[in-house]
C-alpha cells in the first residue's frame, strides 16, 4: 500500500508510520508514476484539494467531520481520525483492500459479459439449413453455452452445454469448452474428450451436454447426450413433436462415462431443437407440465424469454429449410 506524504503538519504522523512499517511513502507530484489499483492512505485535506483517482483511505483531525463526509462523497474507501486509528490497523486495511477488489470485480462484470457473448459462434451459412439460437443469461455471466462449426463441406458439428451452478466459475468453464473442443469428429468423441479433461482438472462442477453432427446433404443427424435435460425435441410439419429422451451421466462425475449415439433423419422443414433447463423456468407446474408448455411454444415459434430469468437460457435449433 501507499502512504501519500501530507503537505500540512501532522503531529500523529510517526504513530501511523510505526504501525505500518512496510508502507511505501510517495509524494503528491509523483502520483502518476504508481499503480492506480493499489490503495493509498492520505490526509483528507490533500485528497479534497487534489482529487486523485487512486483508491484512498483518508485521515482527518477530530474537528474535520465535514471534510470526511465530503471525502466519502467523492469516493474515499474509508475515513479515520489521525489520533484514533483502528487497534489492528494492518488487518483493517486488508479488509478494506479485499472489499475494494470485490467491488472492482463487480464493476468488471458487464465488460466480462460482453466478452463472453463475443465468444459465441458467428452466424454461419449452410446448404439447406438455418441455425437459430437464443442466449439469455440470468445475471451478467452465463453457465449455458452452445457452439457449432463445419467439420467438412457437408457436415456441421454442434453442442449445447449447461454448467452446474452460476457465477464466474461456471462461465469460465463455458469459455474453456469453447477453446478446447478441438478436432472431435463425432458427438461421442467430443463428450469423451471434454469429460476426460474435466476429470483430470478435478473441478468440482459437472456439465450436461447434448452434442450432434448433421450431414447437410443426406440430412442424417447423429447425437449423444451427457445427462442433458430437457432432451432434444424434433418438430416436423403436420406431425406431433417428438421428445428424444436419452439416459446418461453428466460430464465430470466419472471417468468411465458411457456415451450412446442416436440417429434420425430431418425431413423437409423439420427442426431439431436443444435447450438448457432454464427454458423450462418461465412455465408453471412440474417438469412434465413445463416440458409440455415449452414444446407447445417451440412448435408454434412463440417462445419468448422473460426479461428477468432465474436461470440461464440457451436454445439451439437446426432448421431444414427445403
Amino acid at each position: 500500500m501507499y502512504f501519500i506524504q501530507p503537505t500540512r503538519d501532522i503531529p500523529y504522523l510517526d504513530q501511523l508510520l510505526a504501525a505500518l512499517p512496510t508502507v511505501q511513502i510517495i509524494h503528491l507530484e509523483d502520483l502518476d508514476l504508481y499503480d492506480p489499483t493499489i490503495i493509498a492512505i492520505a490526509d483528507v485535506a490533500d485528497y479534497l484539494e487534489c482529487q486523485w483517482t487512486l483508491p484512498t483511505v483518508v485521515l482527518a483531525f477530530e474537528n474535520e467531520g465535514a471534510s470526511l463526509s465530503q471525502a466519502w462523497e467523492q469516493g474515499a474507501l474509508a475515513g479515520w481520525i489521525w489520533n484514533k486509528l483502528p487497534t489492528s490497523l494492518h488487518t483493517s486495511l486488508i479488509k478494506i483492500d479485499a472489499q475494494y477488489k470485490r467491488n472492482q470485480d463487480s464493476r468488471d462484470l458487464p465488460s466480462a459479459a460482453e466478452l463472453q457473448k463475443r465468444l459465441l459462434p458467428n452466424p454461419i451459412e449452410l446448404l439447406n439449413y438455418k441455425v437459430e439460437t437464443l442466449f439469455q443469461p440470468s445475471a451478467y455471466l452465463s453457465g449455458d453455452w452452445y457452439d457449432y462449426w463445419k467439420i467438412s463441406d457437408k457436415e456441421i458439428m454442434f453442442y449445447l452445454a449447461d454448467v452446474s451452478g452460476h457465477g464466474v466459475t461456471s462461465s469460465l468453464l463455458t469459455s474453456w469448452m469453447a477453446a478446447f473442443h478441438g478436432r472431435s469428429k463425432t458427438p461421442r468423441e467430443l463428450i469423451k474428450k471434454l469429460n476426460g479433461m474435466l476429470m483430470q482438472e478435478n473441478i468440482e462442477k459437472h456439465i450436461t451436454m447434448l452434442a450432434g453432427i448433421l450431414n447437410l446433404e443426406t440430412h442424417q443427424l447423429r447425437w449423444s447426450s451427457a445427462g442433458h435435460y430437457p432432451p432434444a425435441i424434433l418438430i416436423e410439419p403436420n406431425q406431433e413433436p417428438k421428445i428424444l429422451t436419452t439416459s446418461s451421466f453428466p460430464l465430470g462425475l466419472t471417468e468411465d462415462l458411457e456415451v450412446e449415439e442416436f440417429e434420425c433423419v430431418l425431413n423437409r422443414h423439420a427442426r431439431f431443437i436443444i435447450c438448457s433447463d432454464g427454458a423450462l423456468e418461465p412455465f408453471d407446474g412440474g417438469l412434465s407440465e413445463q416440458m409440455g408448455q415449452l414444446v407447445h411454444h417451440l412448435q408454434n415459434q412463440s417462445f419468448q424469454a422473460p426479461e428477468h430469468v432465474a436461470d440461464d437460457i440457451a436454445i439451439l435449433s437446426l432448421h431444414r429449410m427445403n
